[in-house]
């Protein structure tokens, strides 16, 4: 009886060394974001970020896209609650 319990220990302890998590190191994770006619951009001028400023205190940036008319979708956090705000080049906010 021992004998088989020690075989049945061996043979399941060696069919779990087969089982491996593989992991491909090489993944390229590349993100287009062309939403409406807008593209991701890194930066909005200064006179939007300013405009921003003015109407929401505190506000903090998150990203932003800009379209071909040069119109900003900015997700911006105020207090803690994101929201999506659009604006000019000029900084004269079109939509809340």
């Amino acid at each position: 009886m021992k004998k088989l319990i020690l075989s049945a220990a061996i043979v399941l302890g060696s069919l779990s060394m087969h089982a491996e998590t593989t992991v491909n190191a090489n993944q390229a994770i590349i993100t287009v974001n062309d939403q409406d006619g807008y593209k991701e951009v890194d930066g909005v001028p200064a006179a939007v970020k300013k405009s921003l400023d003015d109407a929401y205190p505190g506000v903090v940036l998150e990203k932003a896209w800009v379209n071909e008319q040069k119109e900003y979708k900015i997700e911006v956090t105020v207090r803690g609650e994101k929201s999506i705000v659009y604006t000019d080049a000029t900084g004269k906010i079109l939509k809340k």
